[in-house]
C-alpha cells in the first residue's frame, strides 16, 4: 500500500481510532494544518485562535462513551445476581462466554467494516455454508482437506463481497443481503435440509485453561488481534479515515477500494473461524445454522458505540455491547423467561442503540 501523504485542513480530517477525531472540537485552530493518516506527523501553525478571532479556550474533557455501557452492564449483573443464585458463578460465566463467542468473532470484523462505513449482513449464512462444506467433504476427503476447503469457502464469500462492493460498485448493504440469501439457499441445497453430523471434530468443547471454554479463548485472541489491528496499524487508521471522510482519504493517497476489499476478506476469514467453531460445538451443521447471527452482530457492534455513518467505534465498545446482550439473554433464561421474549428484548436493544447513535451524531453536529 502506498505511504499516506498529508492532508490540508480544507478537507475534513479523519477521526482517530478512539472515535474522538483529530480536531480540537469547537475551538479548532485557524491557520495552516497538516496531519498524516498514519499518525506519524501532526503540525499546526497559527495564533491558536478560533475561526471568529477569539482565543481558544481549554479543551473540555469528554466522558468516554463506553462509561454508560459499563454502567448498564454492571446494573444487569447486579440485578440478575440478586434474582438468581446461579447467575454469578464461574460455570455460568463460562456459559455466557461460550454463547457470545460466535457472535463476538464475527462482531470483531463487523466493527472493522462499520468504522469504514461498510456492512456485512451475510455472516449468518456464511457460517452455515462453511459448516456444511466441512461436514459434506470430511467423509470423502478427510478432515484436513475438508478444513482447508471450509476456510477457503469463508474467505471466498468475503472475496465475493469485496469484489462486488469495490470493483462492481454495488452498495455493501445490498451486496451482503443478496449473499445472505444466496448462501443460505446453497446451504439448504447441499445439505438437503438435514442436519449432517461429523465425527472427531470436537475441539471447541475443550476447556484447556482454568476451565475456560475453548470458544472463549478463541474470542479473546480474535478481540486482541483486531484491537491491535485497528488501533496500532496503518491499515486500521486507514479504515477510520475512510469511514470519516472517503473523499479526504483518497486525497491523502489511501487506496480506498483496496483497503475496503481487505476488510471484507478479514470478515470472510472470521466467517470461516466462526463456522468451524459452531460446527465443532454442535458436532453437526444444517441450513438453520447461524440463523439470526447477522442481527446479533449488528446489535453488539452498534450497541458498543460504532456509528452507522462510519469513522468512530472501538473493539472494546463492541465487547461491552456483546456482554450486555449475552448477560441479558442468560439472565432471562435463568429467570425462565420465554425465548420469544428474549428476541423481543434483543430487538429493543438494537432499536435503542441506533436511536442513541442518531442522537449522538445530531449532538456532535450541533456542538461542532
Amino acid at each position: 500500500m502506498p505511504e499516506d501523504t498529508t492532508l490540508s485542513e480544507s478537507s475534513h480530517a479523519p477521526a482517530s481510532p478512539d472515535g474522538n477525531g483529530p480536531g480540537t472540537g469547537a475551538g479548532r485552530t485557524s491557520g495552516t494544518s497538516t496531519a498524516t493518516v498514519s499518525g506519524k506527523t501532526s503540525r499546526t501553525t497559527g495564533k491558536g485562535a478560533t475561526g471568529d478571532g477569539r482565543a481558544a479556550g481549554p479543551r473540555k474533557r469528554r466522558v468516554p462513551e463506553t462509561i454508560g455501557l459499563l454502567v448498564f452492564l454492571a446494573a444487569e449483573i447486579v440485578f440478575f445476581s440478586v434474582q438468581s443464585p446461579y447467575f454469578f458463578n464461574w460455570d455460568n460465566w463460562g456459559n455466557i462466554l461460550t454463547a457470545v463467542s460466535i457472535t463476538g468473532v464475527l462482531a470483531a470484523a463487523g466493527t472493522l467494516l462499520l468504522v469504514a462505513g461498510q456492512f456485512d449482513l451475510s455472516v449468518g449464512s456464511g457460517v452455515a455454508f462453511v459448516g456444511i462444506v466441512l461436514v459434506e467433504t470430511a467423509p470423502d476427503l478427510g478432515l484436513g482437506p475438508a478444513l482447508l476447503l471450509s476456510v477457503l469457502a469463508g474467505v471466498g464469500i468475503g472475496l465475493l463481497n469485496g469484489f462486488l462492493v469495490t470493483v462492481v460498485g454495488v452498495n455493501a448493504l445490498i451486496t451482503t443481503l443478496g449473499m445472505l440469501g444466496i448462501f443460505r439457499g446453497l446451504t439448504l441445497v447441499i445439505g438437503k435440509g438435514q442436519s449432517i453430523f461429523i465425527e472427531g471434530f470436537d475441539w471447541a468443547t475443550a476447556r484447556p485453561f482454568l476451565g475456560i471454554p475453548m470458544p472463549a479463548v478463541v474470542l479473546v485472541v480474535v478481540v486482541v488481534l483486531f484491537y491491535v489491528l485497528m488501533h496500532y496499524t496503518v491499515f486500521g487508521r486507514k479504515m477510520y479515515a475512510i469511514g470519516a471522510n472517503p473523499v479526504a482519504a483518497r486525497l491523502v493517497g489511501i487506496r480506498v477500494n483496496r483497503t475496503i476489499f481487505a476488510g471484507f476478506l478479514l470478515s470472510g476469514a472470521c466467517m470461516a473461524l466462526a463456522g468451524l467453531l459452531v460446527t465443532s460445538q454442535l458436532g453437526s451443521s444444517s441450513a438453520n445454522t447461524g440463523v439470526g447471527l447477522e442481527l446479533a452482530v449488528v446489535t453488539a457492534v452498534i450497541l458498543g458505540g460504532t456509528s452507522l455513518s462510519g469513522g468512530t467505534g472501538t473493539i472494546f465498545g463492541t465487547v461491552v455491547g456483546l456482554l450486555i446482550v449475552g448477560v441479558l439473554s442468560n439472565g432471562l433464561t435463568l429467570l425462565n423467561v420465554d425465548s420469544s421474549w428474549q428476541q423481543v428484548a434483543t430487538g429493543v436493544l438494537l432499536i435503542l442503540a441506533v436511536a442513541v447513535d442518531r442522537l449522538r451524531q445530531t449532538y456532535l453536529r450541533k456542538a461542532g
